[in-house]
């Protein structure tokens, strides 16, 4: 079962498990992982979702062991990070915790849920999945690559940065941010002649707020699915350099990512569509994971670091349909 909206649209789709293609795909960080779901893509109104309510104990899997990471354990790791992006003088790494939140005697109405989310996010890709035992929602806006079938154009977006919509930019979110933007321009100026730029401008996410850069370029169908692999994971979720910065980011985690960071792929007639799964949770009978993270810089706080995380998990928490 999968429910999703694209952004700044008011339809929502599902696909109806036809086997004939895969339209829809969700890749795991690591890669390792792919949920395809098979069928066409069809619209469904907000009263059908509705009036197929789908409650959290309805669920096939409780949440197994897990301990969740406390502000001070989170902070001590950071202070870790820090001094390992100092001595490899690195520009970012990208670290992500887990924010546990229990619901035992009061089931979540995911179905809802998820249509607060789809109304909190206008400008996001929003989804609901249950698969394989598997439960997942997030919202999330930042364009991974965009391919138009009909004129080859290919766009993608740079994306980095956060504080709260009130506060001002410093010379640590705009340090970032650079990198992501530098990293995307030479993949892309490997497989286009031309690649557009946009200047630098806010992007803004619910309470937060991000640097923003918009690309486009003409490139050749066959490439789309090299460009991504050479995008994916950006140095927004991972770090620079990308392999150097995945195995450090397996070093200081003690949980792995699973879709979180990864990206979700859709096809239609018209557009192939690829979206950073950021701003997700996974869901069990009795409680949720809300995934969470932040670029760490050699000038980076570890006090303001975790308080992003807890805003970043607002964006998902806020939105909750208890019963």
């Amino acid at each position: 079962m999968l429910y999703f909206r694209f952004p700044f649209s008011e339809d929502y789709n599902f696909v109806d498990e036809n086997l004939d293609k895969n339209p829809v795909s969700f890749h795991s960080f690591d890669n390792l992982e792919i949920l395809d779901f098979s069928g066409e893509i069809k619209s469904i109104s907000k009263d059908e979702i509705l009036s197929a309510e789908i409650l959290s104990d309805s669920l096939s899997s409780k949440l197994p062991l897990f301990e969740e990471e406390q502000q001070s354990d989170y902070q001590q790791k950071l202070l870790k990070v820090i001094d390992f992006i100092k001595e490899n003088d690195l520009s970012k790494l990208v670290i992500s915790r887990r924010k546990l939140v229990k619901y035992e005697g009061s089931p979540i109405n995911l179905s809802r849920t998820f249509l607060n989310l789809c109304k909190a996010y206008p400008n996001a890709f929003v989804y609901f999945f249950i698969k394989d035992g598997k439960c997942w929602l997030g919202a999330f806006s930042e364009l991974l690559g965009k391919f138009n079938k009909k004129t080859s154009e290919f766009e993608t977006m740079s994306l980095a940065g956060t504080i709260p919509v009130h506060e001002s930019w410093t010379s640590k979110e705009i340090e970032e941010q650079k990198p992501v933007t530098d990293f995307i321009k030479n993949i892309l100026n490997a497989y286009s002649e031309k690649v557009e730029l946009s200047e630098t401008y806010d992007h803004l996410s619910g309470n937060i707020k991000h640097l923003r850069n918009d690309f486009k370029a003409q490139i050749e169908r066959d490439d789309v699915e090299k460009i991504i692999s050479e995008l994916h994971p950006t140095p927004a979720v991972c770090g620079i350099p990308k392999d150097f910065c995945r195995k450090a980011i397996g070093k200081f985690e003690k949980d792995p990512r699973n879709f979180y960071a990864g990206y979700i792929r859709v096809e239609n007639d018209d557009f192939v569509q690829y979206f950073v799964n950021l701003r997700c949770a996974e869901f069990f009978q009795d409680a949720a994971l809300i995934y969470v993270g932040g670029g760490i810089t050699a000038e980076s706080s570890p006090e303001k670091e975790w308080r992003e995380t807890e805003l970043k998990a607002e964006a998902v928490l806020k939105n909750i349909a208890f019963t």
